[in-house]
């Protein structure tokens, strides 16, 4: 649970009953706000197909268009490390592009299943 989340929670418990169901229809309010604004996000990635000869950084980029649902804060880390394994480690750019693919489909995969 990121910091923001924990202060919103540690709020909410200090509510009153009516407060919380005041807090709760306003947030209802602010995701539907939230909804209409990003509108065309898909919930189904988008078929970008890999080119014969891609960049790790292509890829990236490719994966992100792909899959923009995904917050790729979430996987920043990850991602750093494989295209690190590539740049200072000499891993062939095909593997690693490989393991992003996996990466982030995996990501969706985790992210529909909480939705």
């Amino acid at each position: 649970m990121k910091a923001a989340e924990r202060t919103l929670l540690a709020s909410f418990r200090k509510l009153d009953d009516a407060d919380r169901e005041t807090l709760q229809k306003f947030a209802q309010f602010l995701a539907s706000q939230t909804e209409s604004r990003a509108g065309a996000t898909p919930a189904e990635p988008v078929a970008i197909p890999r080119p014969q000869k891609e960049t790790v950084v292509g890829a990236v980029k490719r994966l992100t268009a792909t899959y923009p649902m995904i917050d790729t804060r979430e996987i920043f880390h990850q991602t750093s490390s494989l295209m690190n394994q590539h740049i200072l480690h000499g891993k062939p750019a095909s593997e690693v592009i490989d393991e992003l693919e996996e990466l982030f489909r995996q990501t969706w995969e985790n992210t529909k299943k909480l939705a």
